[in-house]
């Protein structure tokens, strides 16, 4: 029996997931570099596919918790999204995804970072409701770092959101 008592633990090589794509004309914006949403969605697209093969089962998008972009990306470039799941609550996941881009016409030259993301996803059921999902089990040293940094981001995010409650909550807040 797991943690959960339900699942046994997942190692986090399981539902680790690669995408790759070639960027075209029509996914640049008016700067002639590509969309900063194209990359959102290809993010969301490899972290959701990660996401419901950990789960074994349909996970929704519930945030995007942080998304860096550190380079432009360019039309024709090879972009390349790897993903895994860092950490595990009961019903929810944390997905981080690095984005690497290389020219598509040109082999050995070394890929760049040009972006990171974290997303949480929750595992749900036919209806749409909350389901339990298995506990991940880091295996290297670099994914419990991972897990560490996850559990930093979850506290930031729920302390945050009753931060924001509790200010609705105060003098002058809308009743």
């Amino acid at each position: 029996m797991s943690q959960l008592g339900e699942f046994a633990p997942k190692p986090t090589s399981a539902a680790r997931t690669s995408l790759s794509r070639i960027m075209g004309p029509l996914d640049v914006n008016l700067l002639g570099t590509v969309h900063g949403g194209v990359i959102m969605k290809f993010v969301d697209e490899v972290a959701g596919a990660v996401a419901q093969r950990h789960s074994g089962g349909p996970a929704v998008t519930a945030s995007m918790d942080e998304m860096a972009f550190l380079e432009p990306v360019h039309v024709g470039d090879l972009v390349h999204a790897h993903a895994q799941v860092n950490w595990t609550g009961r019903t929810s996941m944390e997905v981080g995804v690095r984005v690497l881009a290389e020219p598509w016409n040109e082999a050995g030259v070394p890929p760049t970072r040009v972006a990171t993301a974290y997303l949480v996803f929750v595992a749900v059921d036919a209806d749409g409701k909350p389901r339990p999902l298995p506990p991940v089990a880091p295996e290297t040293d670099e994914d419990r770092r991972r897990f560490a940094e996850a559990e930093i981001r979850r506290t930031h995010r729920l302390a945050r959101r009753e931060a924001i409650v509790r200010s609705r909550e105060g003098p002058g807040a809308p009743g």
